[in-house]
């Protein structure tokens, strides 16, 4: 199949808006986050039929999560020159073998290899999406790219966990990850047909990262981006002791707290291109605040199963518009660097994940249950302030 190639840095117009290829950017961070998010409904099963903890099979998780960080600060630099069409549908078509090998693990150290695979992919995609969206549509359109390439996430947030843990009791879990795999082959299919040839703008070596991280704006922003993130994640990762130390809430309760935690993400997100498209100052302060505010509004409410339902709306509608304003703000303060950037953005997301987890857990254990989401509120919030007012010198 005959397929364009977009250079560059070439100037683009309104007339070239181009939104098939990012549509199918979306479909690969789908499969990309619905395999990454499967064990969290599914470790039980995986654990049991392995024969190892429960602790153990977790460590898929922190594998992947190493994986991404490492990938998306090195694989930029060390494919400077391939077309990026091939990339992006190598790197999905990575998580088509991590689905498989994790289908037919016969061990946790083969699982763990496999969940390290998904990691590479996932790393890399996510380092590469933005300079890939730059490249598809004007800039004037950035966040709304953005923001359907997001939406991949979304939809995974909402189906992956439950549909997970369903398909699981019906199937097995290793025929959910079978699933998985058709769901990266559809989406290197519909990549394979919309995606053009689209050169890298990667700049080859390991001293263009120190030089950009010599910028003080640059990690400003950064550090205010990994206040933002570890905020949510101090809160998020323990929601769940959280909502049933402050209220009766049973488990079917708990299960319409996460749905309409998802659908807050989903309108979140939806609009979030929207609005940092408009003003990304305000972007910076708009959802990082309702983030935090969600999460302390639920220690203040949290008596009141009604009052977890609201907050955890408000706090998925914050988050949902997180992703959107952390790579949008990186295409913009890095515009000549966009790999390296998404690169930096996804080590910075994987950091704050494990380090809001693990604070987060120390804050449960040592203080108390609904400690986690003060200290994550108050990051969020602070984190917004300190991005919305980070200014490069002139």
């Amino acid at each position: 199949m005959a397929t364009k190639t977009i250079p560059v840095q070439k100037p683009t117009t309104d007339e070239r808006v181009s939104w098939p290829p990012v549509v199918s950017l979306s479909l690969g961070v789908f499969a990309l986050v619905m395999a990454e998010f499967l064990p969290a409904s599914l470790l039980p099963r995986m654990a049991e039929d392995l024969g190892v903890s429960e602790g153990a099979a977790g460590q898929s998780v922190t594998v992947t999560a190493v994986g991404a960080g490492i990938a998306g600060l090195l694989l930029p630099v060390a494919l400077p020159r391939v077309n990026r069409r091939y990339t992006m549908i190598v790197l999905t078509a990575l998580a088509i073998a991590s689905n498989l090998l994790v289908a037919t693990a016969p061990n946790l150290t083969v699982l763990l290899a496999a969940r390290l695979l998904l990691g590479i992919a996932l790393g890399g995609f996510w380092a590469l999406a933005i300079a890939m969206a730059a490249q598809l549509v004007p800039s004037a359109y950035l966040g709304r790219a953005v923001t359907v390439i997001n939406a991949g996430v979304s939809v995974a947030t909402i189906a992956a966990v439950p549909l997970g843990s369903w398909l699981g009791d019906l199937w097995g879990w290793r025929q959910v990850f079978l699933l998985g795999a058709g769901a990266a082959v559809l989406a290197v299919i519909v990549q394979v047909s919309a995606l053009p040839n689209v050169a890298s703008n990667s700049v080859s070596g390991l001293r263009v990262l120190g030089t950009m991280l010599r910028s003080g704006f640059l990690v400003t922003g950064l550090l205010a981006i990994f206040l933002i993130v570890s905020g949510h994640f101090t809160g998020f990762t323990y929601i769940r002791p959280a909502a049933e130390s402050m209220s009766d809430i049973d488990g079917g309760g708990l299960a319409v707290l996460l749905f309409l935690y998802g659908i807050g993400n989903v309108l979140g997100t939806g609009l979030s291109g929207f609005v940092a498209d408009r003003s990304l100052r305000m972007t910076a302060f708009l959802y990082p605040t309702v983030l935090g505010a969600g999460q302390l509004a639920m220690v203040i409410t949290g008596g009141s199963v009604a009052g977890l339902f609201v907050t955890a709306a408000l706090w998925g509608f914050g988050f949902g518009g997180v992703p959107t304003l952390a790579q949008t703000w990186a295409a913009k303060a890095e515009p000549t660097r966009l790999e390296q950037a998404g690169g930096l953005i996804v080590a910075v997301f994987s950091l704050a994940i494990a380090s809001g987890a693990v604070f987060g857990g120390l804050l449960l254990d040592g203080v108390a249950k609904s400690a986690p989401l003060v200290a994550g509120g108050i990051a969020t919030v602070v984190g917004g302030i300190a991005l919305g007012n980070v200014r490069r010198r002139r």
